[in-house]
């Protein structure tokens, strides 16, 4: 029999922060997962503290943020890549009003250090922004598909990870801990995103499946280098590709692409670029997310050793790295999930 401090189930953005947190401490694991793109490999990468809709700042945004800056700068280091990007959004200004509103919300403390009270103008002609722009600050571009191959590597080189699918018939409590197979553990952590509706010890009610889709094109004019939002996110890829959306569809699990999706994205980018493209993909994911847009942290009374980390929504890569050590408080330290992310506000 394996001996491990914990079993973590998932290897998105939540299994990677687990993982560092554990390793940082100095406790066993073993990851399971079975490398299938879950909503972190699909999403846009987009590294956002504030709410650009409504010019406001994310949730807990002043806590979350320099802990998670802190935390993918280190693990550039660690990796030996620097797959955290920090790049400038540029927010297309729809109206004199939006200019308006963004300069008040420019100069509230929350928002400070995020929104840059400057205008700046399109020079850009294949870009539709009679109004300019307005510049967010703090913000970056995670190359998704370096940093999971990239991880998956490192725990795969030091004998830290199945690679298979989780077979929930095959654990099973005991008095101190959990046994998976010939793994045995003092806790197993689930964190598998919109894949936790297949858990059988998941309460299914406390997450909403959110669907998002995205499209990638092909734009020689564009010349876009960083990160631009009007209707739709516009991320660069790099060979003049670029990703683009994202739809969203709430109680969608499905991972199916729709041609309504494709129609919804292609009308607003047509709103944003004004320049021929070429369609060249679609791609779809699943958000998980909440009725509260809060995280799920914690366990139950009835499997007091099968902990949950989900509900992450669109904001995971800002909010996992300090959800993962407030999560480890509560394991090893017995330190209170705060109520607004503990998993128990739900039943």
């Amino acid at each position: 029999m394996i001996e491990k401090d914990y079993i973590i189930v998932g290897l998105g953005i939540a299994g990677i922060t687990l993982c560092e947190q554990l390793q940082s401490n100095r406790k066993s694991f073993v990851v399971i997962d079975s490398g299938a793109e879950g909503s972190t490999a699909k999403s846009g990468g987009v590294f956002n503290p504030t709410v650009l809709k409504r010019f406001t700042a994310a949730w807990n945004a002043s806590a979350f943020f320099p802990v998670a800056v802190n935390f993918y700068k280190t693990l550039s280091g660690k990796l030996g890549k620097d797959f955290f990007v920090e790049t400038p959004i540029f927010r297309i200004f729809k109206s004199v009003e939006e200019q308006n509103n963004w300069s008040v919300a420019s100069d509230k403390n929350e928002l400070r250090q995020f929104l840059s009270s400057e205008f700046l103008k399109n020079d850009n002609p294949a870009i539709e922004a009679p109004f300019g722009y307005g510049k967010i600050l703090g913000t970056a571009q995670i190359q998704t598909d370096i940093l999971l191959s990239e991880y998956r590597n490192l725990l795969l080189k030091a004998n830290g990870l199945l690679a298979e699918v989780f077979q929930y018939n095959d654990v099973f409590q005991k008095e101190n801990g959990v046994v998976y197979k010939n793994i045995s553990a003092k806790k197993i952590i689930f964190a598998e995103g919109a894949q936790a509706v297949e858990n059988p010890f998941f309460p299914k009610h406390t997450l909403i499946g959110n669907k998002g889709e995205y499209l990638i094109i092909k734009v020689p004019e564009l010349k876009l280098k960083t990160l631009l939002k009007g209707s739709v996110y516009v991320i660069p890829m790099g060979n003049d590709q670029y990703k683009v959306g994202a739809t969203y569809s709430r109680d969608d699990y499905s991972l199916h692409t729709t041609n309504e999706a494709k129609e919804e994205i292609l009308l607003k980018l047509k709103t944003v670029i004004n320049c021929p493209f070429q369609l060249i993909g679609h791609t779809a994911g699943v958000r998980p997310t909440t009725k509260d847009h809060r995280p799920l942290l914690g366990s139950f009374k009835e499997n007091p050793n099968f902990i949950f980390f989900n509900g992450l929504g669109s904001r995971g890569f800002l909010m996992a790295p300090l959800l993962s050590e407030i999560l480890f408080n509560y394991l090893e330290n017995d330190t209170p999930i705060p109520t607004e992310m503990d998993i128990l506000r739900m039943v």
